[in-house]
């Protein structure tokens, strides 16, 4: 199963943030879209950082006026990316390596999906139980 397959299901819908905005505005985003991480992009379509809710944790213990600082400043810049036509394995190996939580998916350099470990679990979790239905059906036959 590819990446694809999880988007099909899933949907494409990315929310984006600018890099100049407040994390005040992230906070606001993540609360008004319930997810964990955003893609920080200057123009909607390129990857310029990412930013999750374990970034903000780490800022506003102990920093004044957290909520004024830019999500450029607190942004993780590499970002690790996939493409529709990665194997969910593998995916799954990435973001374990690299112990991430979601990776943008990107076709010739612009954004066009986000999965997170969640989606590549529970694709993978449904690979496995049409396998044992499969199983069983062959085995009672």
């Amino acid at each position: 199963m590819k990446i694809n397959d999880v988007l099909r299901g899933k949907g494409n819908e990315v929310v984006t943030i600018s890099p100049q905005a407040t994390v005040t505005e992230l906070l606001a985003l993540l609360a008004e879209h319930n997810i964990g991480a955003v893609v920080v992009s200057a123009d909607g379509s390129s990857v310029d950082g990412i930013v999750s809710e374990r970034d903000i944790v780490r800022l506003w213990n102990g920093t004044p006026d957290a909520g004024d600082v830019r999500v450029n400043a607190i942004m993780t810049a590499e970002v690790h990316t996939g493409t529709p036509d990665d194997l969910i394995d593998n995916m799954m190996r990435l973001m374990t390596d690299r112990r991430i939580r979601h990776v943008p998916i990107v076709v010739d350099g612009a954004l066009t999906g986000l999965v997170s470990i969640g989606d590549v679990v529970k694709s993978r979790i449904g690979e496995l139980e049409f396998e044992k239905e499969q199983l069983s059906n062959y085995i009672s036959s």
